[in-house]
Formats: structure tokens, sequence, C-alpha cells
């Protein structure tokens, strides 16, 4: 079985259901998108939503996709930065239990919180305080870390600190690891376009892409930014959410759909599909069958709060997982 590591924010989502949209204006977050904020205005939303229902589970974008890798029994390991506090422990304490092999460095700021709003579509908006996680910095990286690993999957958000992730993916390489990529917001792909650009067409091997991201990256409508992102790379996926995926590579293009859900929450939608799809690369199946595994997670983390499943739904999965297998 090959091994997947990840790297990414070590964040602690804090999952809350929003009447309507209001909230969103007030405190100036774009519908759908993740936005940066200091330590003073995520402690001023939570608190502005302190009368509403919240649940709090270990997150960030490259750590739900390495937790549902290790849920199917996957070997995998995972890079971040934290802190010495509750809500470290409580990142910690997961990646343990699930038995990841988590590097897990330490910050001098609090360990870094998402605030993940969600809406009645079910649409997420994230209030992202990186906290530790920002500390990560190219210097703590050892080519030691990806050792014995296959596969090194990287969220989009860390192309902000391009020394970083430039230099992840350099040592990655170089231990002979597939790099992939889930490109994470449309906002932050804007913003590190020409970056980005460079980055996977020099380093990356599978993208994971949504209809908005992939609308930022090339500027295209998703059949056709398919074709672009797969000139750039050897694997190109576009998520379309309910009407399914689409995958590309030099050889084969096919297009998969999404299974059957009641979506309450889309909060890890992207982070799951893509632990399904690596799963089924890392079994040598074909990329239909990775597509499909990928539905089936995806599919199945939209009906619940958050990122995280319980055992009763994972065991279903992986029922269904041996049947695609």
């Amino acid at each position: 079985m090959k091994k997947v590591i990840g790297m990414g924010n070590a964040l602690v989502d804090i999952l809350i259901k929003i009447d309507d949209d209001q909230l969103l204006e007030k405190f100036e977050l774009p519908k759908g998108s993740m936005q940066l904020v200091d330590k003073v205005k995520s402690q001023s939303l939570i608190e502005a939503m302190n009368h509403l229902n919240y649940e709090i589970a270990s997150g960030g974008s490259a750590a739900n996709t390495i937790n549902g890798l290790a849920n199917l029994g996957e070997q995998c390991g995972y890079i971040g930065k934290i802190h010495d506090d509750k809500f470290g422990d409580i990142f910690s304490n997961d990646m343990t239990k699930k038995g990841i092999e988590a590097i897990l460095l330490k910050g001098a700021q609090d360990t870094g919180i998402a605030t993940t709003l969600i809406s009645d579509d079910s649409q997420r908006t994230f209030a992202t305080y990186l906290g530790a996680a920002v500390e990560l910095t190219a210097g703590d990286l050892k080519e030691a870390f990806f050792k014995g690993y296959d596969y090194f999957h990287i969220e989009g958000y860390l192309v902000q600190n391009h020394e970083l992730i430039e230099t992840a993916v350099k040592l990655a390489k170089k231990s002979g690891l597939k790099v992939s990529i889930d490109m994470a917001s449309y906002n932050v792909v804007e913003a590190n376009l020409e970056f980005l650009k460079k980055l996977v067409s020099e380093y990356v091997d599978i993208v994971f892409a949504n209809e908005e991201e992939s609308l930022s990256f090339t500027g295209l409508k998703p059949e056709d930014a398919l074709s672009v992102i797969s000139d750039m790379t050897e694997i190109a996926v576009v998520k379309i959410g309910a009407k399914g995926s689409l995958i590309k590579t030099k050889d084969e293009e096919i297009a998969v759909e999404a299974i059957m859900a009641n979506p309450v929450d889309t909060t890890g939608a992207g982070d799951l599909y893509a632990a399904g799809f690596l799963f089924g690369l890392s079994h040598n199946l074909s990329l239909k069958k990775c597509a499909e595994l990928g539905s089936l997670l995806g599919g199945n983390v939209i009906e619940v709060i958050g990122p995280k499943m319980d055992e009763t739904r994972w065991a279903n999965i992986k029922s269904k997982v041996s049947e695609i297998l």
C-alpha cells in the first residue's frame, strides 16, 4: 500500500449555522470565500454568534484529506504547526487517534481557528485566523519528512507563502513523491495566479479544482478549463458540484456523476473528494474508480455538519469502497 503525507494550515474549525447572510455583510465576508482575519476579528465574530449552536472539529483542508485517507485505512502523515493550547491539543489528539504520523511543530501564536459560517443553502464561508499555522516556514522543512511516502498532498491556501510551498514540493520531488494540490479557494487562486501556474507546470502531478477555482485559474468554464489544466499536469480534476466531476489526462477524459445526497453543509466536500481519489490512485485503480471513490466520500460528508463523519457512516462508506475495489 502506498503512503500519503499532507501539509497545510493546522486549524480547528468552529462550525456555525447562520440564520441569514446579514452577518457575512456585517463582517465583510464574501459568501463562499475564505478570508484571512486577525485574532481580534476572529474573536469578535465568535462572540457575535455565541447565541447560535456550534461544533468544534480539527480541520484545515489538507488535514481533512489526510483524515479521510486514514479512516479508509491508508498510512498517512501530516506536517503543520500548532501551539500548546486547548485547540492545539484537540488537533493533535485527533491526528493521534487516527494513527496519522503527524509532524506538528510548535508556534508562538495561538493555534489557528477557521470560523466556518454555514448558510441556509449549505454554502460555507470561512473567516480564518491562521495563528501558529502561518508560522510554518521553509526553514522548518526537512528532506527526512518525506522519506517513505509516495504522495504529497498540499492545500492551495499555502500558496500565499511562496517560499514554503516551493521548498516543500522540491523536497517531495527530490524524494520521488507525486505531488497533488487542492486549489482551495477562488480568491486565493486569483491573488497568486502567476505563481500558482508556475508551480503547477513545474512540480504538480495532480490538480483538484472546483468550478470557481478553475475559472479563476484559466478564465474558462469547466470543460475548457479542464483541458488547459491537463496540459500543465499529469491528472486534472474539475469538480462541478451536484453534476459530479471531470477528469483528464494526456490520454483519457471522463465524467463521473455525483452520488445522490441530502446536503446539509458542504464543508470538507472537496477535501474528502481528494481523499477518495488519492486512495484510488494509491491502489492503482482506474481514473473512473478513483473519481467514484471521490464522489462517494464527498457525497457523504455534505450530509453532516463539518468535515468529520461518525464511525457508522464510515463503516457504510468502507463497505461501498470494497465494492468499488
